[in-house]
């Protein structure tokens, strides 16, 4: 199944049924009086964060939904139905934007959330509504309200604790591969990861979620290579690996690329939580292993882990780590919501 993260979509909810002009019509009642309905009110658009998804590859096939009209007003005072609903089902983390694509209209997060996105039309007065001890016989008839409509776009990014971040052929695939039981696609080319891809960690008898996205070169943030359009799928991480390549020329350089297309691309990644590891030391000689983690240290200026995920070397290390800085960001949301209790 193709991965898609991204989506525009039309969506119109339904009008509002017309009123019923009818007057009352029997043998031996020679006034009858009014007796048109009101119309039924339009259908609405929700939007409903569902289980067992993980792409919004449904919306690459359709993109206009439309909710049904309400039913006209008849008479004999019969009201016109409601229109069907129509739902929108996504998986957890899909943003709901606005055209203009800033505006947030709803951030899905949680498996069950259902949000009204567009409101149906309300139907239609028949003659009975308009009735008075002046106005016995009433002529006129409401139509029924115009919906509302407009194109939205569903923006998916995935619901992860940690996040792999890295140039082209760092390791983020083969220590996912090594650390969880997902299975990336691993080789010796640049860019093999085309798609996001997600992991479960367990280390120490704790759980948690790791991404891997597609890799980050020198102007990404203005389309060059993939670009950063996947770089969203980590901004709801709580904690950044960044893997180097212990192979490059220069550790520190190549860290640097990285950290400038994070910065650019903001979103609050620049200010996440980082842990910086060296990466392929089982290909190193100790003397150019020592060379590089100085330079890397001294351009994140912070001391750096040294892993092999395929020797295993040093993975434990960078995964207790991560699961520290982890706990600690769910501990402190829990403390503000002891805090700060939710109110209706």
């Amino acid at each position: 199944m193709k991965f898609l993260d991204q989506a525009k979509i039309y969506v119109r909810a339904g009008d509002g049924g017309a009123g019923c002009l009818s007057f009352r019509r029997e043998k031996f009642i020679e006034f009858g009086g009014p007796d048109g309905g009101d119309g039924g009110r339009g259908g609405d658009v929700w939007i409903e964060c569902v289980n067992g998804l993980n792409t919004l590859i449904d919306y690459r096939y359709q993109q206009h939904f439309k909710a049904k009209k309400g039913g006209f007003g008849m008479g004999k005072n019969r009201a016109g139905a409601k229109g069907d609903d129509v739902v929108l089902k996504v998986p957890a983390g899909t943003e709901v934007l606005d055209e203009d694509g800033e505006t947030v209209l709803a951030d899905m997060t949680e498996i069950g959330q259902r949000v009204r996105l567009l409101k149906g039309g309300n139907g239609g007065f028949g003659n009975a509504h308009f009735q008075t001890s002046t106005n016995q016989a009433p002529r006129r008839a409401n139509p029924g309200q115009e919906a509302e409509e407009r194109w939205i776009i569903l923006r998916l990014k995935l619901i992860a604790d940690a996040g792999l971040v890295g140039l082209p052929n760092a390791g983020k695939s083969t220590f996912l591969a090594a650390t969880t039981a997902a299975k990336p696609k691993v080789a010796d080319y640049p860019f093999t990861t085309l798609h996001p891809g997600l992991g479960v960690v367990k280390v120490d008898g704790r759980e948690f979620v790791l991404a891997d996205i597609p890799g980050l070169i020198e102007g990404a943030h203005e389309g060059i290579g993939l670009g950063d359009r996947f770089l969203a799928h980590i901004e709801r991480c709580r904690v950044l690996l960044h893997l180097v390549d212990g192979t490059s020329e220069h550790a520190g350089q190549t860290y640097k690329t990285v950290r400038a297309e994070l910065d650019a691309y903001g979103q609050g990644l620049e200010d996440k939580p980082e842990i910086v590891a060296l990466s392929k030391i089982d290909s190193l000689d100790p003397e150019t292993l020592k060379t590089q983690l100085a330079r890397l240290q001294r351009a994140a200026k912070k001391k750096p882990l040294a892993l092999s995920a395929q020797s295993g070397e040093g993975v434990r290390e960078a995964l207790r780590a991560l699961a520290a800085v982890i706990d600690e960001g769910r501990a402190d949301e829990e403390a503000k919501e002891v805090a700060e209790p939710w109110r209706p």
